[in-house]
């Protein structure tokens, strides 16, 4: 598994496109703890006007919304996933993401990279970030 530097990352006018075509957002490993950047990252992306949907294997609710344990059982349509996980956890999460065929975007957040996923996400016709921070980005863009 190559878990390195990204080999290929959407340019800045593809990720402003990212941010402008999507609405729903699956935050997987979304901690309930305010302390943790997922929560941190989330809360913002909620507050700019994105809707949230929390992935942790614990609790009912964070951030006002229902918690699921997996992507799998989400029965809302997803327009994009933000990936707070190791990188070796990313590739099943990918497989979810491709076989339910709504998500149009993966993204790893800052510090995660896995080429064999995001090569997988590609080739399935999604658009893949890596090793970003989707508030750091959103902020750098819109703000």
């Amino acid at each position: 598994m190559d878990c390195g530097f990204p080999t290929v990352n959407e340019d800045k006018e593809s990720i402003k496109s990212i941010f402008k075509s999507v609405k729903t957002i699956a935050v997987i490993g979304l901690s309930p703890n305010p302390s943790k950047d997922s929560h941190k990252v989330a809360a913002y992306l909620q507050n700019v006007g994105y809707k949230i949907v929390p992935i942790y294997p614990k609790g009912e609710e964070i951030l006002g919304e229902k918690v699921y344990k997996s992507l799998e059982l989400v029965p809302d349509k997803i327009d994009m996933i933000d990936i707070f996980r190791k990188p070796a956890a990313v590739l099943p999460i990918v497989e979810t993401a491709i076989k339910r065929g709504d998500i149009k975007v993966v993204w790893m957040q800052k510090g995660i990279v896995n080429n064999e996923a995001a090569e997988l996400a590609r080739k399935s016709g999604l658009k893949v970030v890596q090793n970003m921070c989707t508030m750091i980005e959103h902020k750098n863009l819109f703000l």
